[in-house]
């Protein structure tokens, strides 16, 4: 009997941590439909994390489509704030899609977790375009800017900051651009190759493909450096445009997430940043590394949110 008193304790401690245990899972809120980069990115991340042992825990993911992001990330804000395991991928597009579709989600509510991935984006032409660099684009564009349509992604995008920024630099009036938005990179590449398209901005991954059979001609990319499998590619800098913008991709917690909580998810990315079985992830899937944590994502993510409001207004795209 005494050791049955002594045990019982012992065993409901047993019980209690195994049920604590069973129930902890991680949710994950993915604001788009599947298939598409953010859900690759929630997705792949978690594979690799629990690759290497970093979390093995169960996920739940939860895919909600829609106006960059933004219809996802609200119900994110609305059904998990306070909730000490939610996260939500989001990414570059959501911050100029925040703007302008008027949503009333403030990025500074959620915790910045880690910025994870970049892909950059290329502008190009048609293979045997007279344009053969970029000043000669825009040149081209700054002599008649209704003359020069260009296809890319959703309006107030990546693509479209992009030519944006461009214009600025070669002194083209932002609100003359004679930009398309396109369903996605083939229907782009097709616009090029048929004329209608002077020129086309998207992906580096997207164009790719379709500049190594000789489709198109790639002038320009928006890194820092020069790209892997695309080395004789000069940068917009080195072009002379100064134009560095990426399509970033990145990972938030839910509002008032425990502090606890919220160091343990930044301890658990800066471990990935650094795993062999992410890496290998990024390098198939063509991402390249742009990890940030915690405080200094939340800056960046300001400074993102004042850089994109301040270019969509330029571009006539918001009041």
């Amino acid at each position: 009997m005494k050791l049955h008193r002594f045990l019982r304790p012992l065993l409901a401690a047993t019980l209690l941590g195994a049920a604590v245990t069973a129930q902890a899972q991680l949710s994950m809120m993915l604001p788009a439909n599947p298939g598409g980069g953010w859900d690759s990115t929630g997705r792949q991340s978690m594979q690799a994390m629990n690759e290497a042992g970093i979390y093995t825990g169960t996920v739940s993911f939860t895919n909600k489509g829609g106006a960059g992001g933004t219809i996802g990330l609200a119900d994110f804000q609305r059904s998990q704030k306070g909730k000490a395991d939610a996260l939500a991928v989001f990414g570059a597009i959501t911050v100029g899609s925040i703007a302008m579709n008027k949503s009333p989600i403030d990025l500074s509510k959620f915790r910045p977790v880690a910025r994870l991935t970049a892909e950059y984006v290329v502008l190009a032409v048609k293979a045997d375009s007279p344009y053969e660099n970029l000043d000669d684009f825009v040149q081209a564009m700054k002599a008649n800017p209704g003359a020069m349509p260009v296809g890319g992604g959703s309006a107030g995008g990546t693509d479209h900051i992009a030519l944006a920024l461009l214009a600025q630099q070669g002194q083209v009036p932002v609100k003359a651009l004679n930009y398309i938005p396109q369903a996605g990179g083939a229907d782009t590449v097709t616009g090029i190759v048929n004329g209608t398209l002077k020129a086309g901005i998207s992906g580096a991954s997207e164009f790719q493909q379709f500049a190594d059979s000789g489709r198109i001609r790639i002038l320009a990319i928006s890194s820092d450096k020069r790209m892997r499998g695309l080395e004789q590619v000069p940068t917009f800098t080195e072009a002379g445009y100064k134009v560095e913008i990426a399509n970033w991709r990145g990972i938030l917690g839910s509002v008032d997430m425990p502090e606890e909580n919220y160091q343990l998810w930044i301890d658990h990315f800066t471990k990935l940043s650094e795993a062999p079985q992410w890496k290998a992830t990024q390098e198939r899937l063509g991402w390249e590394p742009y990890f940030l944590a915690g405080d200094k994502f939340g800056d960046f993510i300001k400074a993102e949110t004042e850089r994109t409001t301040t270019i969509l207004q330029d571009a006539g795209l918001i009041q």
